[in-house]
């Protein structure tokens, strides 16, 4: 019997991991060269290598208001929404470079499980200053845009429901990326990954097959000041228009989850008792705009699902089989199947201005547009089509090293939900509000 990988386990071991890099560096004559509040500690070392480490957390609470037409429920939850701990390094002049990312909240937004402490672990090799493979596990270029930027960067207290709605957010696989200026100072940046199509690192059997998908990203005015390209607000000011338009596509053969984030979770058989399982498509566009401290996002997002015909048995969450896939009441193995899948479509819309005293307000408004047969209609987790949201956010200094942001949500709720205990809901709309700071060392 093998022994069970557990995550007090797998911590401890990257906790070592950690200790090991830094007493590698120390016996390598690294010496600390550079520190800037909230971008960490970062060595060099004669040899022609760098480290940096970094860190932050996030207390956080959020009230939700949901009882009825006055509103006059609500919940109140206090926790530490992210803690974060990462590591980069590069050798061979820069040829080579590594990251390894924990969340030690147990609350990390990566995949359906619990406690998924492991975030990025990956190794990238670059052929030239234009292409660069890396191998590992780390966010897909397949998701929608906001996706690419960091938790500690966001405008708002959340992601958006887009992002909640069908995003695979992290996987583990290959991934090459380019950078090509062309005429007049513009960029293109194409993307290409091959993934497991399950999320994060699976200690277990992998369901189904691969996943394929790719992403094109067009830079007309050309890249971003300080990474911009992959943090929201603009806190650098850009001086001049920033602007990025994407379009990503993903296959994913065999999925075993509602949006390809955890193997094994929804299985299916055919009539020999063998792993039957349904394919995945998304897609979309979105684009991204900074300029003297105003900043935009638009996402669009689709997806579809394709049913196979020789499906015949499901897996229930306990392991028991059950050949019923009863739909408004009568047998339908196709639309059965699709009610269990995030299958529709998302926009997501979001701007927001900081001023010189860098104090920022914020906006957005998502609209989901689910399928007659989709989760997206389930009554206690979604069901929700619109959400508008405002916040306000001061930032304290010149990066992101200290803030303290909320926001204020109202969101439009269908007839046939249910609240956050499952209980019939007899209101048509919900207020949350959110309280996040963030420190980062």
């Amino acid at each position: 019997m093998k022994p069970a990988i557990t995550n007090k386990t797998g911590l401890s071991l990257l906790v070592l991991l950690f200790v090991f890099f830094g007493e590698r560096a120390y016996g390598q004559g690294a010496e600390m060269n550079a520190y800037q509040f909230g971008d960490g500690l970062i060595f060099s070392g004669k040899s022609g290598y760098t480290l940096n480490i970094r860190g932050y957390v996030q207390p956080a609470m959020d009230t939700r208001f949901y009882s009825g037409d006055s509103l006059d429920g609500y919940r109140t939850r206090f926790r530490i929404r992210r803690a974060r701990l990462r590591l980069n390094g590069d050798a061979l002049d820069g040829r080579i470079d590594y990251r390894l990312q924990l969340d030690l909240s147990g609350n990390s937004e990566d995949g359906d499980q619990a406690n998924a402490y492991l975030l990025d672990a990956w190794v990238r090799y670059s052929f030239n200053k234009n292409l660069r493979l890396t191998i590992g596990q780390k966010y897909t270029p397949t998701d929608n845009r906001e996706m690419m930027m960091g938790s500690h960067t966001l405008q708002l207290v959340e992601r958006s429901k887009i992002t909640s709605a069908f995003a695979s957010i992290r996987e583990f696989g290959l991934y090459l990326d380019g950078t090509y200026r062309i005429a007049g100072g513009a960029y293109l940046k194409p993307s290409i990954a091959v993934t497991n199509g399950d999320g994060p690192n699976v200690f277990q059997r992998d369901r189904g097959g691969l996943k394929f998908g790719g992403r094109l990203d067009f830079l007309p005015l050309g890249t971003f000041t300080n990474f911009g390209q992959y943090r929201q607000a603009d806190l650098v000011r850009e001086l001049t228009p920033k602007l990025v338009v994407g379009a990503v596509y993903s296959y994913n053969q065999g999925m075993s989850s509602r949006r390809g984030r955890e193997s094994g979770a929804i299985l299916y058989l055919d009539k020999d008792g063998k792993e039957l399982l349904p394919d995945y498509t998304k897609f979309g566009v979105d684009f991204m705009f900074k300029f003297r401290g105003f900043s935009m996002i638009g996402e669009w997002v689709r997806t579809q699902a394709t049913v196979p015909s020789d499906i015949t048995t499901r897996v229930r969450n306990d392991g028991t089989t059950s050949n019923t896939f009863e739909v408004d009441g009568k047998q339908d193995v196709e639309n059965y199947v699709k009610g269990r899948m995030m299958l529709g479509s998302g926009f997501n819309l979001q701007a927001g201005y900081i001023f010189r005293s860098h104090w920022s307000i914020d906006a957005r408004y998502v609209k989901l547009n689910a399928d007659t047969h989709s989760f997206l209609n389930n009554g206690t987790f979604y069901n929700r089509p619109e959400y508008y949201t405002i916040g306000i956010c001061k930032y304290m200094g010149r990066n992101y090293g200290f803030k303290v942001q909320g926001d204020l949500t109202y969101v439009k709720v269908k007839p046939g939900s249910n609240d956050i205990y499952g209980n019939p809901y007899s209101g048509d709309r919900e207020l949350i509000f959110g309280l996040i700071t963030t420190f980062a060392f």
